[in-house]
């Protein structure tokens, strides 16, 4: 994953209309119901060049425009079913005219047939309004119902710049990616080069979006397919509706549970909470911004909780520590009672947590989506000693044995909520440039979460690529926490098409781990599931030659899994029951599977799982100061997640 934790301190007419479909053949899950925020905001309204150039031959015996219908055809056969879709074109009425724009199809529920006779009707005629046309665009977009947020996405296909002079695209793209919380504007440029390429990146990274270069016609359907599958498969929000203040005075109150705001660049949100003075408070935050807007190494997202007169209990921050894209982020801090009870963050009453976002200049100025979740964990029983703490990796380190045999096909979720539920064994999924897929998986008291994610040796679109982007990985706790590598795991591997990897683990499951101070120990202090986020560099959208890019996931959950925190909690019948959804694959009998074409026709090289035993784990001393406590019943809320 590409956040970092700081704790405290060819040629292809016959190709397009044929094999390319089979590359998108079932690789986009069935559009979602609409949660209380979600995709039911979400929408696309492709904006298609059809001035005079758009008749040239493209290099391979058809016109750009021949190429571009087909490459459109394939796009619509690949959207979910149902997914508001609409087409505008410019320069295709009148062979002169700065104000020929007409939407060809309105953004309605996705009509295959209809969409793909409309762009058949196209005749390139005119002259290029793109800046028009752009405005008129984000007014076709339907706006989100029921205070949704959702993703609507201009994906505009030129092949040349804007020769109307006014409105000028970029500033026309700059005032639409800050007023529309959830607009992006993709561009993908064909066969274009010098003030025309620039224009299209400049309209692009004002408008929270992605440019896309597609030299030839298999290059213009692979980089359209890429657009079009980032807008439908964007995050599912969930939670209420809340606004956030710029002061405390002003905080609304929110309680345990799940809560949707956005947040604008350079600025504090405020919310009250009340908290007791014996339990922990969880509070997590997730940032949405637009995959692959731009964003600085160093943009942030903070979480504070603040006491009295502004006295700081807790704070996280969480960058992006790269220049290739936004990626979700997610910061989260904790209210964990003291040892004795009489720490200044100790006692009953009103606190505020402080969401905060950092940008530099030239970042993406949208409004971001943020999803809150507050978890309450009431503490253990007054007769209870809990077991001791976990601190050490021991066998689930580096050198732990996953698993092996065969892969098995699986789809992981856009996000928290629809997080795709995996056991112990081999999956294999596609992600796109600038995607980021999620999975869960389900760890007891004891037990502790060991992952590679393997990245295929992949068809590039220059033989071995020089062109280097990134595959990365994070793992968060069930209350959303992000779980440090400890110096045992690197979040990241470079990637120009030849297999990389990276691991990811967690230490085990105990409930004084919320007494050490280690980030890649102190949120691990509770069982339920565990999150895997999956990233890919949106520079890999330069590299690969297919749409989607293949990569291997080996998850296994180590250790008996406990009966509960408590000392000397005796295992489980049983013993490992991890996993145990149905979706379980332990087959370890089986060679690992060599390249095949799979959905996407991704290769799917496995590297070596990695061998060698594990260290022996180092036991810590238990917290005595909990002994004799007298506390509730052990309890955990989490909200609605």
């Amino acid at each position: 994953m590409t956040a970092h934790k700081h704790r405290r301190a060819a040629t292809a007419g016959a190709w397009i209309g044929g094999a390319l479909l089979a590359l998108v053949a079932g690789a986009l899950p069935a559009a979602a119901a609409p949660a209380a925020e979600g995709a039911g905001g979400s929408s696309l309204v492709m904006v298609l060049d059809s001035s005079g150039s758009m008749g040239d031959d493209d290099g391979a015996g058809r016109t750009r425009m021949e190429s571009a219908r087909a490459a459109v055809g394939t796009v619509v056969d690949a959207l979910p079913d149902g997914h508001p879709t609409g087409l505008r074109v410019y320069g295709a009425d009148r062979p002169r005219g700065c104000t020929d724009t007409r939407l060809v199809r309105p953004v309605v529920k996705l009509d295959r047939a209809a969409l793909k006779s409309a762009v058949a009707g196209v005749r390139p005629r005119g002259d290029t309004p793109i800046g028009l046309s752009l405005q008129k665009a984000a007014e076709d977009l339907p706006s989100p119902s029921g205070g949704a947020i959702g993703t609507r996405t201009v994906l505009l296909i030129s092949d040349g710049e804007d020769n109307c002079g006014t409105p000028k695209p970029c500033e026309v793209a700059e005032q639409l990616g800050k007023d529309g919380t959830g607009l992006r504007i993709d561009t993908v440029g064909f066969q274009v080069e010098g003030a025309a390429r620039e224009q299209l990146e400049c309209i692009a990274r004002a408008g929270n979006g992605r440019y896309y270069d597609a030299p030839d016609a298999a290059a213009l359907a692979r980089q359209l397919q890429r657009a079009a599958q980032l807008s439908a498969d964007g995050y599912r929000l969930k939670g209420d509706r809340v606004t956030g203040a710029a002061t405390r005075a002003a905080a609304p109150t929110i309680r345990p549970g799940q809560y949707v705001d956005t947040i604008g660049p350079g600025e504090k949100r405020y919310y009250a909470v009340g908290l007791d003075a014996v339990s922990t408070a969880d509070f997590a935050v997730t940032a949405v911004p637009q995959p692959g807007a731009a964003v600085d190494t160093f943009d942030a997202l903070s979480t504070g909780l603040v006491y009295g007169t502004g006295s700081s209990c807790a704070t996280s921050t969480e960058h992006f520590s790269q220049r290739e894209g936004a990626t979700p982020l997610t910061s989260a801090v904790s209210r964990i009672r003291s040892a004795d009870g009489n720490a200044g963050c100790d006692a009953a009453g009103t606190y505020w947590l402080v969401v905060e976002r950092k940008s530099k200049k030239g970042s993406d100025a949208a409004r971001w989506p943020v999803e809150l979740l507050y978890g309450v964990e009431a503490p253990l029983a007054g007769d209870v000693t809990p077991a001791r703490s976990q601190p050490e990796y021991g066998e689930g380190g580096k050198s732990a044995v996953l698993p092996t045999g065969d892969p098995r096909d699986v789809r992981g979720g856009t996000g928290f909520n629809d997080a795709e539920a995996v056991g112990q064994g081999v999956w294999r999924d596609r992600i796109l440039p600038a995607q980021t897929l999620w999975y869960k998986v389900p760890a007891g008291w004891g037990q502790q979460v060991r992952y590679d994610v393997e990245f295929a040796n992949e068809p590039t679109v220059e033989g071995v690529s020089s062109t280097y982007s990134y595959g990365g990985s994070q793992l968060f706790t069930p209350a959303r926490f992000p779980v440090g590598g400890g110096g045992e795991f690197s979040p990241t591997a470079l990637y120009n098409g030849r297999p990389a990897a990276v691991g990811m683990g967690s230490v085990p499951v105990a409930w004084t781990n919320r007494y050490e101070y280690r980030s890649a120990v102190q949120p691990v202090h509770d069982k339920g599931d565990f999150y895997i986020a999956v990233t890919l560099g949106a520079k890999a959208a330069e590299i690969a030659e297919n749409p989607q890019i293949g990569f291997v996931l080996r998850v296994a959950v180590l250790g008996d899994e406990l009966a509960g925190p408590q000392h000397e909690a005796p295992v489980l019948a049983g013993e490992n029951t991890a996993g145990q959804d149905g979706k379980t694959d332990n087959r370890g009998d089986s060679a690992v599977a060599g390249d095949s074409g799979g959905a996407g026709g991704a290769g799917w090289t496995g590297i070596a799982a990695a061998a060698g035993a594990g260290a022996v784990v180092a036991v810590i001393a238990g917290l005595a100061f909990v002994r004799g406590r007298r506390r509730a019943a052990t309890q955990t809320t989490r909200g609605s997640a």
